[in-house]
């Protein structure tokens, strides 16, 4: 957005030699971004060839294949907001180089697992490292661009985020399709070392100059409350229940903690946030849109996989491809979503978005067996094409609130919203997905032998696995399965489509609209650490 003529100019906060390396500094972070992200979604293609007998794959059990994934979900939640308060304190280079070499040493160890456990205990190390990549790329990115632009930046920041998500499949099929299973993690290890040389030679170090005493308690309490609450997340998606004591101890549990933590917060003379930002509706309407949107199309990431391959039959490779539109639509857009916010306002681009996404995702109560392929990819690229104007306008939103010294707190807090919405999204739409399923497929079990009948009646997949081990008695299992998730597939497509018109709402009553004609936008004053050229 430019300034208005007769404007003061704004005085340059970031040193000459940092700016002019900008472009390629963020390349890097976006290097290190793309395979903590795209290594968050990667893992689902495997899990199919992960639970094979040795020596195809680990033989892993259900359980055990739920926390190769968990592990790394919850450590990574769990630490987000630990991790940029570290960078801030001690320097963001410092701390994105060792997470991203801890990465590095987890992708290794977890490709060369021997059993179940071993890769269960290498993921939850990943997500240590990835926990401190996450916030750390965003925290570097506000402190190498001056303040006009930061949205550009954040738009491709943004877009790079969208193509991790959706390249994760399609890399785990091709890797899968020529190599073992260990390769989907230990192709990670090459990019790493790449990441670190280039971080070393081109990222700058940057901190808060005055980061104040420490907060031990408050640090603790943010750790304690997130684990708690991500956990009885997860546990309520694996059981589909969220009224078992298992589920409502560590949700309650958490959101206790995290009460404390914020009382502790407000009270605190040298807080690790500032709870009074929260006051501000652009903030809260912003990480509120940020949780919305991931808690609406991870549910339907989640559901749609299983449309593609255990209905439509499509391999994994084929599901990962047409998520391809998608992904382009965000790589497009994206980047490009300030102009629109510069000309129509941040409230009425980011309201037409979410309302594109909640389009994008009630068109799949329309989807049957045989929708064509191309209704499919516009809906993909709606779908894109709507996230890429929400999601670089409210992380500018979240990241510009907070002073640039604290850009590794703002950082932490945008991942923290994604990260719980997203489970969110999974878990509550998971279970709905399955409760819908399992109580339309029940009336079709009675061919099933008595001691298959629970098993059969837990998803599609294990339908299909008893439908095809009764032989030609199961065919009539088939058609009832796939006519089921179908089913079942448009009642969650309509809750995850109400989820997103609640976000519309949201943004639109409070993220601020177009400014007015004349009015300079406001300049952070502050100056750039002194350390943050070297």
């Amino acid at each position: 957005m430019s300034i208005p003529s007769g404007a003061p100019a704004a005085v340059p906060q970031v040193p000459e030699a940092v700016h002019r390396r900008r472009w390629a500094i963020l390349a890097v972070l976006m290097f290190s971004l793309l395979i903590v992200v795209l290594d968050n979604s990667i893992l689902n293609v495997a899990v199919k060839t992960i639970a094979s007998p040795s020596p195809t794959g680990l033989g892993a059990t259900q359980s055990e294949l739920e926390w190769a994934i968990n592990s790394y979900t919850l450590v990574f939640a769990g630490l987000l907001f630990t991790a940029g308060l570290l960078g801030d304190r001690i320097g963001r280079k410092k701390v994105l180089l060792c997470g991203i070499a801890l990465f590095g040493v987890g992708s290794a160890f977890a490709a060369m697992s021997g059993s179940p456990g071993e890769l269960i205990t290498w993921r939850a190390v990943m997500g240590f490292g990835a926990a401190f990549v996450m916030p750390a790329t965003l925290a570097v990115l506000m402190n190498v661009f001056e303040r006009d632009e930061q949205p550009k930046a954040i738009g491709i920041w943004a877009g790079g985020v969208g193509l991790g998500i959706a390249i994760g499949p399609i890399t785990g099929g091709l890797l899968l399709e020529h190599f073992w299973w260990g390769s989907i993690f230990l192709v990670n290890v090459p990019v790493v070392v790449i990441a670190l040389v280039a971080m070393l030679v081109l990222v700058p170090d940057s901190r808060d100059p005055k980061p104040g005493r420490l907060d031990p308690i408050g640090v603790a309490l943010s750790v304690i409350g997130l684990v708690l609450l991500v956990y009885g997340i997860i546990r309520g998606g694996e059981l589909a229940d969220f009224t078992d004591t298992t589920v409502l101890l560590p949700v309650i549990g958490g959101l206790a903690v995290l009460v404390v933590f914020v009382l502790h917060e407000k009270r605190s003379s040298s807080p690790a946030i500032d709870i009074s930002y929260f006051r501000k509706p652009a903030f809260s309407a912003a990480v509120a849109a940020i949780a919305l949107v991931f808690f609406a199309l991870m549910g339907v990431t989640f559901f749609s996989a299983f449309y593609m391959q255990s209905v439509r039959g499509w391999s994994a490779l084929q599901s990962g491809l047409l998520i391809l539109p998608l992904a382009v639509a965000q790589m497009v857009f994206a980047p490009r979503a300030r102009l629109v916010v510069a000309r129509f306002g941040a409230r009425a681009v980011c309201t037409a978005g979410m309302l594109m996404v909640a389009v994008g995702l009630a068109a799949f109560a329309l989807f049957d067996a045989t929708t064509p392929v191309w209704v499919m990819c516009v809906v993909f690229f709606v779908q894109g094409t709507g996230m890429a104007h929400v999601m670089p306008p409210v992380t500018v939103s979240v990241m510009q609130a907070l002073p640039r010294e604290k850009a590794g707190s703002g950082s932490a807090v945008n991942n923290v919203f994604r990260q719980v919405g997203g489970a969110l999204g999974i878990a509550v739409l998971g279970s709905v997905l399955s409760t819908v399923y399992r109580g339309d497929i029940e009336g079709h079990l009675d061919a099933v032998p008595a001691a298959a009948r629970d098993v059969a009646g837990e998803s599609i997949e294990a339908t299909l696995g008893v439908a095809e081990r009764m032989g030609p008695a199961g065919t009539p299992l088939v058609s009832a399965a796939h006519d089921a998730f179908m089913g079942a597939m448009h009642v969650t497509a309509i809750g995850s489509a109400c989820v997103a018109l609640v976000g519309t709402l949201v943004v639109a009553l409070f993220l601020p609209g177009r400014p007015r004609t004349g009015t300079a936008p406001a300049q952070d004053e502050r100056t750039v650490p002194a350390d943050a050229g070297r």
